[in-house]
Order: structure tokens, then C-alpha cells, then sequence
């Protein structure tokens, strides 16, 4: 174990309490997220799930530990079949639009790549021998050329999600059970016997043509990718190695997180996972998302709505992942207005650093800077409280507003400890600098400071506002009167 690690505490679905996280390995966490069905464009509920793992994964860099994540991409089910059927468009070249779409959400979200993002059809050869296993195991059977898992075979089924399966309803996977003549119809497949409506999208297999179903593609992609148990290209069960931390939405603990523990234990004998961590829903002004609400909303559509996206991930970071959380336009139009105060503030602290010739710093603010920091961790390693974190960081910032005569040296230490706070929140802007202005402006500026010397007030607050009609926005501080441009 590194020296440097700090323990970081979660919630634990499985175990249904609070626990300090210890990597299988050394001071390597292995992660697998679920990622998304790319049919159609992510909406914030999806994304308030993904920040939520970016931040996992960056505390988990920030305490000290190195990770190995796998996010997979769902591009063969009922809707990615059903939507680019329905388009005229190939699976593959119909996934691969929704697929960019996500990855550029990502990037405007300040969500970092993760290391591998495995898609569903690129894993089919390594899906029908870990299935043909199940079947040997005595945990599947078939049924007119569809597999399916006979949950009566597995002992712990519905652990996870603490299931009563003598009340489990019927149909619960979405299909009539007469379609498919299971023998349980709480049952649930493994690979899908291909139908009319499939189209061209199949796969051969020992059972006939056919595709896998949603939950096995998981169980094979986190275990391909996080194990060695395709080691060589072959199924090799004995080496499997628990993986240490499996997320999801909430909504994934039953069926989909359920069937998973299931079938790839099954195969491995052994615990799939160490640690379940799941995050609450996203609601919009208090109920779920629905385009006939009209409440239903993607990145892009707040976009079009002039907000930023770290707007969006300020209002996911100020709650807690285990909390549901309302969103509404008022809370974004605040978290708005709150960016816009980050930013100026890091403007000041740049133009200070630049203006100033003083590289001195006082050992009071080197000791307090420690404080903050400190306190930050602390409220992460309690089970990512990134609410506090951030109120942490806003004391910070109201304790710096009340230092006089910044130097140039402080200045610089402030913004490398909001790079601190930053590699977890990733809500900054750091490269905010002054820029050259044209004559007129300067000359404004210049009046303006002028009014201020004579204690001129009124003209002084109508020029700022001239300005700011203009597009030029002006901060007042030790140093002079800095500016930047807001549009």
C-alpha cells in the first residue's frame, strides 16, 4: 500500500453499510461502471450517474491510489436494434453517432476518459463460451434456440436488492413469457434467438442465430477486461480475480446488477465484486423526467438554454451522490451565477500573480491552506460527501477575500490549492487572463478610474456599466482595476 493513500470510505449496496475501501490488489483499485445504451442522446439523470463516477474515480486518484476502470457501451439490445431499424441506419454506423455524442458530452462535462470502453458487439466471441459454461454448470437451459439463466439454481439470487423472490413479479425482463416458453417466468436470458424484428442483427452461435442479452454483455466485458480469466483467448474461470468496485444507478441494483452477480458467479465460484456502489436519481422540479412533462432535458438542450455545463456539474456536485437530486432552472440559474463568481476570482488571483513583483507568502496562510486541505479530504473520505467538500472550498475562498495586499507568490500558492480542490470537482477555469483592449475602452477604464480617485461614485458605476454593456467586465482590487472580456 502506498504511504501516501488516504482511506476513503463508501456505502456498500451489498453489505448495506459503510465501509473503508481496501483495493484486492496493492494500491490498485479495479472499477467497472455501467455505461450507456447509445441509442439516443444521454439525458442529465445519465449524467448526474457519470459525474458522479468521474468524481469516484478522481478521489481515488487524489487520495493516492491508481485505478484501472472499464466503462462499457451497450450497442446491441432491443432499443439500439429498434432505433436504427427505424432510422434506415446500420447498428454499427447508427451506434457510432451516439457514441460521439456521449464522448462529447464527457469532455464538456470535465469528465476524464476512463481506460477502456468495451462495446457490447466487439465482445460476443467471449460472451457465448462464458454462457456455454453457465449451461454446463447446471445454471441455464434452452429453450427454442434462447438461453435462459434458471435463477433457481443460485442460491443467493436477489441479495443485492434484498428480493422476497416468492413476490418477484412475473415478467419482470419485459417479454411475455409465452414468447419464449421459459421455464420460470421469472427467469431470465442469456442470448436471444433471433426474431423478424432483429432485422440483420445476429450472431451464430451453438444455439442458433441470435444476440446475447443486456446483462451478460456486463458480466463478460468486466470480467475480460479487469481479469484474467480470457487470458490466452480462451475461458479460464480459475483465474478470475474479484473486482473491487462495480457502479451503477439505482435503478440497476434489480434486475440488472442481480443477474449479473448471478451469472458470472456461476461461471467463477467465487465473489464477482468487492464493493457495489450506486447513485440516487436525478428528478426534474420534483418528478421524473418525461418528454410529455416537457421536463426532460440533455446536455445540449441547457446549451441552447445559455448554461454552461460546469453549471450543470456544480448543481451534481453540491449534492450528494446517495441523495436524490431535484433539479430545476433556478438551481442551475444559480450555479450559473456562481461559475461566474469562480471565474472572477481566478481572474484577480491571475492578474495579482502577474502585476505583483512580490514573491513573498505569510506562514499564516501556508498554515491555513493545510487546514483546508485537510478538512476537503476529510469530507470525501466520508463517503464522497461533496457537499461539504464544497462548502470546504467556499470558506476557503471567503477567508482569502479577507486577506489585504496579496502577493504576487500568494497569489500563485491560492490557485495551486484551488488546483487541489479542482482535480476532484473539475468546476475551474484556470486560464482566465487579462487581454489587450481597444484605445476607446482603455480611455473608459482610465475615466473611470479617475471618477473613483474624486470619489465620483455615479459616474463611476454608470461607466462599469457602459462597459459591461459592451461586453467588458472590471474587478476592483489592490492592485488597480483589472478587466476581462464576458462575451
Amino acid at each position: 500500500m502506498n504511504s501516501k493513500t488516504k482511506k476513503l470510505k463508501m456505502y456498500n449496496s451489498l453489505t448495506k453499510r459503510i465501509e473503508e475501501l481496501e483495493p484486492i490488489k496493492d494500491s490498485l483499485f479495479r472499477i467497472y461502471s455501467c455505461g450507456p445504451t447509445i441509442y439516443n442522446f444521454a439525458h442529465i439523470g445519465n449524467l448526474r450517474y457519470f459525474i458522479f463516477v468521474d468524481v469516484l474515480r478522481k478521489t481515488l486518484k487524489h487520495f493516492g491510489y491508481k485505478v484501472k476502470h472499464v466503462m462499457n457501451l451497450t450497442d446491441v439490445d432491443d432499443k439500439t436494434i429498434k432505433s436504427s431499424q427505424e432510422k434506415g441506419i446500420p447498428l454499427r454506423k447508427f451506434t457510432d453517432i451516439y457514441a460521439k455524442y456521449f464522448f462529447e458530452d464527457l469532455k464538456s462535462l470535465n469528465i476524464e476518459p476512463v481506460e477502456f470502453y468495451p462495446r457490447a458487439t466487439e465482445t460476443i466471441n467471449e460472451m457465448i463460451p462464458f454462457i456455454e459454461k453457465i449451461i454446463e454448470n447446471g445454471h441455464a437451459y434452452v429453450k427454442n434456440g434462447n438461453v435462459y439463466f434458471d435463477i433457481s439454481t443460485f442460491k443467493d439470487y436477489g441479495m443485492l436488492a434484498n428480493l422476497d423472490l416468492s413476490n418477484l413479479k412475473e415478467n419482470a425482463q419485459g417479454r411475455l413469457d409465452d414468447e419464449y416458453d421459459k421455464d420460470d417466468p421469472r427467469d431470465f436470458a442469456l442470448w436471444k434467438a433471433h426474431v423478424p424484428e432483429d432485422g440483420d442483427v445476429f450472431w451464430e452461435s451453438p444455439w442458433g442465430k441470435g444476440r446475447p442479452g443486456w446483462h451478460i454483455e456486463c458480466s463478460v466485458m468486466s470480467s475480460k477486461y479487469l481479469t484474467d480469466v480470457f487470458k490466452d483467448g480462451k475461458l479460464n474461470p480459475e483465474l478470475f480475480e474479484t473486482i473491487d468496485i462495480h457502479t451503477g444507478a439505482v435503478d440497476l441494483i434489480f434486475p440488472h446488477h442481480t443477474n449479473e452477480i448471478a451469472q458470472t458467479e456461476s461461471v467463477v465460484n467465487k465473489p464477482f465484486v468487492k464493493y457495489w456502489i450506486h447513485c440516487e436519481h436525478l428528478f426534474v422540479d420534483g418528478k421524473k423526467m418525461s418528454k410529455s412533462l416537457g421536463n426532460f432535458y440533455t446536455l445540449r438542450d441547457l446549451i441552447k438554454k445559455g448554461y454552461s455545463p460546469r453549471a450543470f456539474r456544480y448543481v451534481c456536485v453540491s449534492s450528494h451522490y446517495k441523495q436524490q437530486l431535484n433539479f430545476t432552472l433556478k438551481t442551475l440559474d444559480a450555479a450559473e451565477n456562481t461559475i461566474k463568481r469562480l471565474d472572477n476570482f481566478v481572474f484577480i488571483l491571475n492578474v495579482i500573480k502577474n502585476r505583483s513583483k512580490e514573491k513573498s507568502v505569510r506562514e499564516e496562510l501556508v498554515e491555513k491552506i493545510e487546514e483546508f486541505k485537510q478538512a476537503f479530504d476529510e469530507f470525501l473520505s466520508e463517503d464522497l460527501d461533496t457537499p461539504k467538500a464544497v462548502a470546504k472550498m467556499f470558506e476557503f475562498i471567503n477567508y482569502v477575500n479577507k486577506i489585504k495586499d496579496l502577493t504576487s507568490g500568494e497569489a500563485d500558492l491560492i490557485l495551486d490549492t484551488l488546483k487541489y480542490f479542482d482535480s476532484v470537482l473539475s468546476i475551474f477555469e484556470f486560464n482566465i487572463k487579462e487581454e489587450p483592449l481597444p484605445q476607446d475602452i482603455m480611455q473608459l477604464i482610465l475615466e473611470r478610474e479617475e471618477a473613483r480617485k474624486n470619489k465620483n461614485w455615479e459616474l463611476a458605476d454608470k461607466i462599469r456599466e457602459q462597459l459591461k454593456e459592451q461586453g467588458i467586465e472590471l474587478a476592483d482590487t489592490p492592485l488597480g482595476t483589472v478587466w476581462r472580456k464576458i462575451r
